[in-house]
């Protein structure tokens, strides 16, 4: 049997008093596509820097690929890919030079690097710019280096936090079409952390996070259906209603 690609169970982590998770349960698999909704401050960049390795939970147990951080660290980033909400990419350097440098730290070199370089800057759009400072970009050029760099190894799973933050509204839609073609015709499993509800309304599924806990796991269609929302923005705004009078009344 294939282990899950990614797997969470009971997940807590507090930072002193405050609690930015509490009992996070969640697993995907193989080309699954999920959508991580919730507000600033539902401890979605908590989750991820958990999910990456940066972060060890204060309980519960995270298994990427059946694997474990303090195990198989090196196994699991071989075949992760990352998006961080804040900027990582080296400034002072290429756009050519970024992803040649990341690759290698992937193993790669020669033809192969140079072809994965090639074949990226294609697909975002950084042909022109491959010998340019980063620093000269603008935000949205410098998130495409970014989003580059993170699929250079050909990850399996691919983990995003607010990956389009910079982008215009044109630039939102190819990244998302392009993602989410990653996960229907080359099986990479893809968790997309975003407060914008229409990035993800072609989801595998949904899973809204809100107060570090997990308010609905489902399918668009299901969400729709047994929250009588028109869509989904009137599923999430409903969902964190419900749970903001909730939390009134403690």
């Amino acid at each position: 049997m294939i282990a899950p690609v990614l797997e969470l169970r009971d997940i807590r982590k507090s930072y002193g008093a405050s609690k930015a998770l509490s009992g996070i349960s969640l697993t995907m698999h193989e080309g699954e596509f999920v959508g991580l909704l919730g507000p600033n401050g539902a401890g979605k960049s908590t989750l991820f820097q958990v999910v990456a390795g940066l972060f060890a939970p204060d309980g519960g147990e995270v298994r990427l690929f059946g694997l474990d951080h303090a195990k198989d660290g090196p196994r699991i980033l071989a075949r992760l890919g990352v998006v961080f909400q804040a900027r990582s990419v080296d400034l002072d350097i290429s756009v050519h030079a970024n992803l040649r440098f990341h690759g290698r730290l992937f193993g790669l070199s020669g033809r192969e690097l140079a072809c994965r370089i090639d074949a990226l800057c294609e697909q975002f759009n950084l042909v022109e710019l491959m010998n340019r400072p980063v620093r000269t970009l603008s935000g949205g050029q410098q998130r495409r280096v970014e989003i580059a760099r993170a699929l250079i190894n050909q990850p399996d799973l691919l983990i995003m936090d607010e990956p389009t933050a910079g982008l215009d509204a044109s630039s939102r839609r190819d990244l998302v079409a392009h993602v989410r073609a990653l996960a229907r015709t080359e099986g990479v499993a893809v968790l997309w952390a975003t407060h914008l509800v229409d990035e993800v309304g072609d989801a595998d599924r949904i899973v809204i996070l809100d107060r570090g806990q997990i308010l609905a796991d489902d399918t668009p269609s299901e969400l729709l259906r047994t929250t009588g929302g028109e869509d989904l923005t009137d599923v999430y705004e409903a969902i964190l209603s419900r749970r903001a009078s909730e939390g009134d009344s403690l």
